[in-house]
Parts: structure tokens; sequence; C-alpha cells
């Protein structure tokens, strides 16, 4: 292993410090959750908070498994509207579009998380230990889900044909 100036375990916690750190603090100064003007003690609760963070070992490394995650996914983000940029020469995303990406982006970001605490195997294990259970639930909601929507939308179409 190449030794740099990042490989140390105290120069990567000084960055997921610093990282944490400037999330809260631009949070707290974007939101004005402690009042207008604040900035000092919005940089209080900053380092609190960062210095908390890097307390616990385990939120340490869950920060340090993810933010590779979240940076190939931006690049990824930004190469696709790299290209819609070449080959359309006014590139609008449709709401739909929008809303999709975002719900991908946010099953992606569980699934991460977890994958990195580990919460995957000990999901896998209780749901391989209920599978019979759980499959007949899940057939009792989807047949109920379907009925909601039959009985909701046809109640809407009865009343716009009464009017």
């Amino acid at each position: 292993m190449e030794l740099t100036l990042f490989t140390s375990s105290f120069a990567q916690a000084l960055l997921v410090f610093v990282l944490v750190f400037a999330l809260i603090f631009a949070i707290l100064q974007k939101t004005k959750l402690l009042g207008d003007g604040k900035a000092q003690i919005d940089a209080l609760v900053g380092g609190a908070a960062a210095l908390l963070v890097l307390s616990a070992g385990y939120a340490l490394e869950i920060i340090q498994q993810l933010i590779p995650f979240l940076a190939v996914s931006l690049v990824i983000i930004l190469v696709f509207l790299l290209l819609a940029g070449f080959f359309w020469e006014k590139f609008e995303v449709p709401g739909w579009m929008k809303t999709t990406a975002f719900a991908l982006a946010f099953v992606a970001v569980i699934i991460a998380v977890l994958n990195f605490t580990g919460g995957y195997d000990r999901l896998e294990a209780f749901f391989s230990n209920w599978s019979s259970l759980w499959s007949n639930i899940l057939v009792l909601v989807i047949v109920g889900v379907a009925v909601a929507v039959a009985l909701s939308s046809g109640g809407s179409a009865t009343s716009n044909n009464g009017k």
C-alpha cells in the first residue's frame, strides 16, 4: 500500500471532521435554526457534532465508507448531464424523471447504508427465518392496496358522472 498524505487514520478522521462540521454549519446557517446572525453558535454546534462523530468510531467508519459511494454517484450524474448537454441544445429534465431519479437515489443510499453497517445481513437473516409469514403478509398488503385503489378510483368516477 502506497503511503500518501491521506492514508493515515488521523488525516482521514480530520477530513471527516471537516466534512461533518461544514455540513452542520451550512445547514444551521441556511435554516437559521439557532437564530439569524449566530454564526459563532452555529460553528460551535457544528464543531461539537463533528467531535461527537469522531468519538464514535462506528459512525466514522460508516461515513468513510459512504463518501466514495457519494463521489462515484455524483461523477456518474455529472457525466450523464454532460452527455445530455452535448446531444440536446436545451436539456430540461421532466418532472417524472426527477422523481424517478430521486427515488432510485434514495433506494441506493438505503442499500449502501444497510450494506456498510451490516444491517443487510441482519435483515436478510430476519426475512429468511420468517419467509412464509412475510410472503403471506406481502400478498395481503398487495391485495389490500389493489382493492383500495380500485375502490377509490371507482368512487371518484361515479361521483363525476353524477354531476
